[in-house]
């Protein structure tokens, strides 16, 4: 694989709307101070940029597969309950680095926190716990910006157990913590070279979203879309803007009769780990089930939340927020998901 291989996506961005790309000193300037829609709905918009990705390559480490990938320094948003901190690039950020990691063989995108070491030349630049983002080209990843001198480098990604729990063929397989090592060149003319590009001014701010990147050798962090979804629908409902699908199931990697609860990003279906979510059903107006929802990874659901229970006809289901995603979001998601109302279902 060519480790400075970049990933592009330039046919599916023309149906957006795109300015054009920019030269090397447009570009520089562009990145470190980019535009920013002043008027954001409380949704997913249409940011005011867009930008390139490469690959500094994949490795395995235990059941996992890694992928290290960099991007121009950004700006995002972390969390903190339901409030969001802007993070402005800094004057020596060299780079966004990322990290995706994703169950080898069923190809499932695992949540789990990662603590990345970057060490070169005697050096250690960095050193820290990467933030779990969202990003609306790169779907759920863990990241963070660096600064770092042009070099050669070992990023050092401890991988601690998933913030979920496998079913199936995955039961098992998430609970110890593993370490991957990647080598990789930092060149500077690599990031300024990647494509930078603006969004027309007449889309920013849209409601909507810019297409994931295809990337060849690695997993999307989408989950099935509403239709294709495995088992009975029970039904389907918004908050906060973001989708949510549940549905019931009855199999024996989970048990019996089980409720699984879906939600993602609308417009590019994104998985929405790091929630607390919980239900409540109701059956001829009295409580007969009322617990937390639990992370679980699934082959053929991927990330959700889900319990082992049996529903009936006529029951009301209520789905209750108790924390929104807490994750780091870049420009086009960080007003979504911060005021997520319960979801009432009949079924």
């Amino acid at each position: 694989m060519d480790r400075r291989g970049f990933l592009r996506a330039g046919a599916l961005l023309g149906s957006i709307g795109l300015t054009g790309c920019l030269g090397v000193f447009e570009t520089q300037s562009a990145w470190r101070d980019p535009p920013l829609v002043e008027d954001r709905p409380d949704a997913v918009y249409v940011p005011a940029s867009s930008e390139e990705m490469g690959s500094y390559g994949t490795t395995e480490a235990g059941e996992y597969t890694v992928a290290l990938t960099y991007t121009f320094p950004h700006r995002f948003w972390t969390i903190t309950g339901a409030e969001t901190n802007m993070v402005d690039i800094g004057d020596e950020d060299s780079l966004h680095l990322m990290t995706s990691v994703w169950e080898t063989e069923s190809k499932t995108v695992v949540p789990a926190d990662i603590r990345l070491s970057v060490e070169g030349e005697g050096e250690r630049p960095y050193s820290g716990q990467l933030w779990p983002m969202l990003s609306q080209r790169m779907g759920f990843h863990y990241g963070d910006n660096l600064a770092i001198e042009e070099g050669e480098y070992t990023a050092t990604l401890r991988i601690n157990p998933a913030d979920a729990r496998g079913v199936g063929d995955l039961a098992g397989r998430f609970e110890e913590p593993r370490t991957a090592e990647i080598d990789f060149e930092f060149v500077p003319d690599d990031v300024y070279d990647l494509d930078f590009t603006l969004v027309e001014e007449s889309r920013r701010g849209e409601r909507g979203a810019l297409p994931l990147m295809e990337h060849a050798d690695r997993p999307q962090s989408t989950v099935p879309p509403g239709e294709e979804f495995p088992g009975e629908i029970v039904g389907t409902g918004e908050s906060g803007d973001a989708a949510f699908v549940v549905a019931r199931l009855e199999a024996e990697r989970f048990g019996g009769e089980y409720l699984a609860v879906s939600p993602w990003t609308p417009h590019n279906r994104v998985m929405l780990p790091l929630m607390s979510l919980s239900t409540r059903i109701e059956r001829a107006g009295e409580t007969v089930f009322e617990d937390a929802l639990a992370g679980m990874l699934d082959p053929e659901l991927g990330f959700h939340y889900g319990t082992q229970v049996a529903i009936e006809e006529g029951d009301d289901l209520r789905i209750e927020v108790g924390s929104v995603p807490q994750i780091a979001r870049h420009d086009g998601y960080e007003t979504a998901f911060l005021e997520m109302p319960a979801i009432e279902l009949s079924y």
